[in-house]
């Protein structure tokens, strides 16, 4: 696969303003757990290589655990992720699938039961900011980069 386009070179403009919409994310409040789920699962299902390369590492970065990352795309059978969490998913994938889900209100029920109505907006846009993300680099096809290979033990 080769990439299409680099928007940061093209077009700097679009990019500045994305990235500031990603600022807004990263200073909103929203505990980091939390924002590397979103930014994970919906790169997960977006298909997007580049941003589910760079959220692992992210996550790995952060601390949190080997386990909580891997069985992300397996949450529901997973007992690694909290009530919490739980509702965070159950909303990360309606919202990301939107022109499948219509988002329910049952999906807004569940969250609503854990978070504020100011957390849900902090969330919500999140996804939405990941979201944009993932159609830029999957469309442009950002290739991430690729690491050095393991040594066998």
């Amino acid at each position: 696969m080769q990439t299409r386009i680099d928007m940061t070179k093209v077009s700097p403009d679009a990019y500045k303003a994305v990235l500031a919409l990603e600022t807004h994310v990263q200073k909103s409040g929203l505990e980091p757990r939390f924002i590397h789920l979103i930014k994970l699962r919906s790169s997960q299902i977006n298909g997007c290589g580049y941003c589910v390369d760079m959220h692992v590492k992210e996550a790995r970065h952060s601390g949190l655990s080997e386990q909580w990352i891997n069985l992300l795309c397996v949450w529901r059978e997973s007992p690694v992720y909290d009530e919490r969490e739980r509702a965070l998913l159950g909303w990360v994938e309606t919202v990301t699938n939107l022109a499948q889900t219509g988002v329910p209100d049952e999906a807004y029920e569940t969250l609503k039961a854990h978070f504020s109505a100011e957390e849900i907006v902090k969330i919500t846009v999140a996804i939405g900011t990941i979201n944009v993300w993932n159609r830029l680099m999957v469309s442009f096809r950002a290739q991430h980069p690729v690491d050095k290979p393991a040594k066998a033990a």
